[in-house]
């Protein structure tokens, strides 16, 4: 019995019922691939399936011819032919042949009805199909990578030193001390000077830009400014901060006073 050739194919919309007498089909135009199906179990599965027949009723001369064709064009259509692949097969087909032998031998009338030859291979074609239909139903599902994609976002990480602020009282304390350091290179000189706060407010400007981290005292030159000079430069040092453009930080109480640029 010879499977006849279906074609399902159109042109321009119409079905092709056959092909047409002058089309040129080369030796190598088409190449059969065993690999396409994921081993014997699942080609008997698809031959079951594709015509119609009973699971338990298995017409197995039909079925070995057409797994030999499949194992036949695959010798024939590819290069690199896969006898392992191939032995399976034709393990299966052996396997069929057995059971259908099995089925037409005669029973004598004495011995007890045996079990279906075919009960073996029936629990597996039925094994094999409920997992390759849980295969397909998980492949059906979103796939991260496949389906879904994960929106990334990096986050930059910015540690700030969070300083603590500086009481009132540890400023004026560090300014006593330069009050009282200025006071011991006192002399009597008397000389007219004009000190503005806004030239001060330069100057340490400067001073902070070049170290960018100061301490309290060393803005203030005890052993040669006067007075006025050191109280003008403490006003500017103020000012700063009130126009936010110096920041005042302490480590820990009595710990040294720094000025540092916002």
């Amino acid at each position: 019995m010879q499977t006849q050739l279906t074609i399902d194919a159109r042109i321009y919309g119409e079905q092709l019922e056959s092909i047409p007498q002058d089309l040129y089909i080369p030796p190598d135009a088409l190449e059969v691939y065993l690999d396409a199906f994921e081993g014997p179990l699942d080609l008997l599965l698809y031959l079951i399936r594709k015509h119609n027949l009973n699971i338990l009723d298995i017409p197995m001369a039909e079925l070995t011819r057409q797994y030999m064709d499949y194992v036949e064009k695959m010798r024939q259509l590819t290069a690199g032919f896969k006898l392992e692949l191939a032995a399976d097969y034709l393990l299966m087909s052996a396997m069929l042949i057995e059971i259908k032998s099995r089925m037409l031998l005669p029973k004598p009338a004495a011995v007890e009805e045996e079990d279906d030859p075919r009960a073996e291979l029936v629990r597996r074609l039925m094994e094999y199909e409920s997992i390759k239909l849980a295969a397909q139903n998980l492949d059906a599902m979103p796939q991260v990578g496949r389906d879904i994609l994960v929106a990334q976002a990096y986050l930059q990480q910015i540690t700030e030193v969070q300083l603590p602020t500086v009481s009132m009282d540890d400023l004026m304390a560090a300014w006593q001390s330069v009050l009282h350091r200025a006071s011991q290179y006192a002399h009597h000189k008397v000389s007219r000077a004009e000190l503005s706060v806004r030239e001060h407010m330069s100057y340490v400007l400067r001073r902070l830009k070049n170290d960018n981290l100061l301490e309290f005292i060393q803005l203030f030159d005890v052993e040669h400014d006067g007075l006025p000079k050191l109280v003008v430069c403490f006003l500017a040092i103020l000012e700063l901060v009130r126009e936010g453009l110096l920041k005042i930080t302490q480590q820990a109480a009595f710990s040294p006073i720094y000025l540092q640029l916002v």
